[in-house]
C-alpha cells in the first residue's frame, strides 16, 4: 500500500507524513525530492509551476511508486496532487493506492507558511496553488482530514479510515 499525502504547500505534507510513516514503520519520501531543479529554481524564483513543469515530477513519483510496488514495499508520499489528471497519472497503474487530502482553509495555511523557514517555495505563491487546486471528489475514493487538526490526531484518524 502507498498513501499519498495531497494538499497545497504549508497544509502539513511533510511534517504528516514524517509522522504517519514513523508511527507505520513505513518509509518515507518527500514529494519536493522528485522535482527536477529547474522546478524548484522557478518555484524559488516565485514562478507558479505549470502542467508541463509537473509532468516529469510526476513521472518520477509514479516510477518510485512502481519500484516499490515491486518491492512489495509500502510507504508514505508527499505530493501536492492539486489536480485530478496529477492524481490520475499517479494511480494509473497502483490500485493499492490511497489519496488523503489535506484540506485547511488559505488564512490557516498562509499563517504556517508565513512562519516556515528554509523551504524553497515563497508564501507568495500559494494563492496560485488554491488557484489549481481540484479539490478530490466522492467519486476519487480520497479520504479528506482537516489539518487544523493537531498531527497525532490526524496520524490517527488516517490510521483508522484505512484500517492501519
Amino acid at each position: 500500500m502507498v498513501i499519498i499525502l495531497m494538499g497545497v504547500s504549508g497544509s502539513g505534507k511533510t511534517t504528516l507524513g514524517k509522522r504517519l510513516a514513523a508511527d507505520l514503520g513505513w518509509p518515507f519520501y518527500e514529494g519536493d525530492d522528485f522535482h527536477p531543479q529547474a522546478n524548484i529554481e522557478k518555484m524559488a524564483r516565485g514562478e507558479a509551476l505549470n502542467d508541463d513543469d509537473r509532468w516529469p515530477w510526476l513521472d518520477a513519483l509514479r516510477a518510485q511508486m512502481q519500484t516499490l510496488r515491486a518491492q512489495g514495499k509500502p510507504a508514505v508520499i508527499s505530493c501536492s496532487a492539486l489536480k485530478r489528471a496529477y492524481r490520475e497519472r499517479l494511480m494509473s497503474t497502483h490500485p493499492d493506492v490511497h489519496v488523503v487530502y489535506l484540506r485547511g482553509t488559505y488564512a490557516l495555511i498562509q499563517q504556517r507558511m508565513a512562519a516556515r523557514h528554509g523551504h524553497f517555495m515563497p508564501a507568495k505563491l500559494l494563492l496560485s496553488q488554491f488557484a489549481t487546486l481540484e479539490e478530490p471528489d466522492t467519486s476519487e475514493n480520497a479520504l479528506l482530514v482537516d489539518v487544523a487538526q493537531p498531527p497525532a490526531v490526524l496520524v490517527s484518524e488516517i490510521r483508522r479510515a484505512l484500517a492501519l
